[in-house]
């Protein structure tokens, strides 16, 4: 694994890279709604970033005396992000259908551009609006679907969202020339610690690792977080931030597979009629976006981002 380049990889390397980072992730609702069963929603929190922090200590081994105070309190903030999106995931998951969960932590491709409008007054376009409004109606199709309707879970999966787009903005914003890895290293360690404390400080349950909550740990230690942060961090430069939203949008296509399928979850109509309408709103604003790129020539890269 590499922070940077000499080549420049080719564009269909790098899309089949964001592509697998997307399965990885989409992977993980099911692998961490599997472990539920068997461990607390924030003891695995806790869990999967300690054993992340171990596995990258070991990597960074030769980095480690660039390790200084800048990069531990920037990747401690940005950290910090990374943990709320982390905790409300967890818990979001926990109290859903990992196919709701999937497509409503999809919607911080909306809620980037909302808070860069209220904190710096950028200008939202009009399919970016567009987006929003169908975002609410798919919402309150979620909301009249189903047994409960809009519960505590889908809550803290839309909050998720929230706080994985504050870690996007945070990464791109206070983020500038620190190694990558290092600064990846200091954010895994921050989740670690909050989900240690939170362990310590809550009402203990009881839980034991089976195999295949074991099996889950490992998978969510290394392939959605690790491997997801290397590919995407390696790759995604290579490529323009709307072609890289749309891959993105493959998230939640791949966890509502696996609950299908793997989980044998079932949705109503109003609750399929809800994800696809929350699906429509992320993936209007960034086809258009992709169309304007190609048609125009426009061509935006650099931009740094985490999902």
């Amino acid at each position: 694994m590499s922070a940077h380049s000499n080549a420049t990889p080719l564009q269909r390397t790098v899309t089949l890279a964001l592509v697998i980072s997307t399965l990885f992730w989409g992977g993980s609702f099911v692998f961490n709604k599997l472990a539920f069963r068997e461990i607390p929603p924030v003891t695995f929190m806790f869990f999967r970033f300690s054993l992340a922090t171990l596995i990258m200590t070991a990597f960074c081994l030769p980095r480690l005396k660039g390790l200084n105070r800048t990069i531990i309190w920037k990747g401690g903030i940005v950290g910090l992000a990374l943990g709320l999106a982390n905790l409300s995931f967890v818990l979001g998951v926990n109290g859903t259908t990992v196919s709701r969960a999937g497509f409503l932590n999809n919607l911080f491709v909306l809620i980037i551009p909302l808070l860069s409008f209220l904190i710096w007054r950028e200008r939202v376009d009009r399919w970016t609006l567009a987006g929003i409004f169908l975002a609410l109606a798919g919402l309150w199709e979620l909301a009249r679907g189903g047994v409960e309707g809009f519960n505590r879970g889908d809550l803290l999966s839309t909050l998720c969202a929230m706080f994985i787009a504050v870690h996007i903005i945070m990464v791109s914003r206070i983020l500038r020339d620190e190694d990558v890895f290092l600064v990846t290293l200091t954010q895994f360690a921050t989740v670690a610690a909050i989900g240690g404390i939170l362990v310590a400080v809550m009402p203990s349950a009881d839980y034991r690792i089976g195999p295949v909550s074991a099996s889950a740990l490992l998978y969510c230690a290394l392939f959605p977080t690790i491997i997801c942060f290397t590919l995407q961090n390696t790759f995604q430069r290579y490529t323009t931030p709307t072609k890289a939203g749309l891959i993105y949008t493959l998230d939640p296509v791949w966890s509502m597979l696996g609950g299908v399928f793997i989980l044998k979850e079932r949705l109503s109509g109003r609750e399929w009629a809800g994800c696809g309408l929350i699906f429509a709103a992320v993936i209007l604003p960034m086809a258009i976006r992709r169309y304007r790129e190609r048609r125009f020539g426009i061509n935006y890269r650099g931009m740094r981002d985490e999902l």
